[in-house]
C-alpha cells in the first residue's frame, strides 16, 4: 500500500470536532424550527430526519434482527468512535430478553451544553436528536423503547432493546 493510498488516521481531536459541529447543525436547524413552527413542531420534524439517518444506519445491524440481542450489542459497541472517551457507555444488560446500555457522555449534549442549551432546551435537542437510535434499532428488525435524556437525569441517554416482533411469532 503506498502512503496515498493509506487510509489517514483520524484523531480524537478530529473526530470531537466532527461531532462539534454535527451538535451546531442539530442546534441551529432546532432553532430555525422551532422559530418557523414552535417546539413540538421542531421535535416532530427533526426526530423524523434523525429517525430515517437511523434507519439508514441500521441496516448494517440487520444480520442480528430480530432477536440476536448479543451480536446486535456487540457489533453495536465495536461500531462507536472512540466510544469510552466520547461516549462513556454502560453496558446494563444483553441477553436474549433484550440490551440496556446507559451513556455517560454525549459529544452532542456535551456541545450543546458548552454552547449555552439547558433545561427544556436541552431535553427537546436529545429528544429530537435521540430518534436516530430508534431508526436504527427499528430498522435492524428490534423493539427499541430507549429513553434520552431529561430534566434532572445524569449522563445521556439509555438505550433499551429487546427483541423484535417477528421473533415473538417464532
Amino acid at each position: 500500500m503506498t502512503e496515498e493510498t493509506k487510509t489517514p488516521e483520524i484523531t480524537l481531536e478530529q473526530l470531537s470536532g466532527a461531532y462539534a459541529m454535527r451538535a451546531k447543525f442539530y442546534m441551529f436547524m432546532f432553532d430555525v424550527l422551532v422559530e418557523n413552527f414552535g417546539n413540538d413542531k421542531a421535535v416532530e420534524l427533526m426526530s423524523a430526519a434523525t429517525y430515517r439517518l437511523g434507519e439508514e444506519m441500521g441496516e448494517k445491524l440487520q444480520a442480528h434482527g430480530p432477536a440476536n440481542i448479543e451480536g446486535l450489542t456487540e457489533q453495536f459497541l465495536q461500531g462507536i468512535p472512540c466510544r469510552d472517551h466520547l461516549f462513556g457507555p454502560e453496558l446494563r444488560k444483553c441477553d436474549h430478553e433484550g440490551m440496556e446500555i446507559k451513556f455517560h457522555k454525549c459529544p452532542l449534549k456535551d456541545n450543546w451544553v458548552a454552547a449555552g442549551r439547558k433545561g427544556e432546551a436541552l431535553e427537546l435537542l436529545c429528544k429530537a436528536a435521540g430518534a436516530i437510535d430508534a431508526g436504527m434499532f427499528t430498522k435492524a428488525g428490534f423493539t427499541f423503547e430507549g429513553e434520552t435524556w431529561k430534566i434532572g437525569d445524569t449522563g445521556c441517554c439509555r438505550l433499551i432493546v429487546k427483541p423484535g416482533s417477528e421473533a415473538e411469532a417464532v
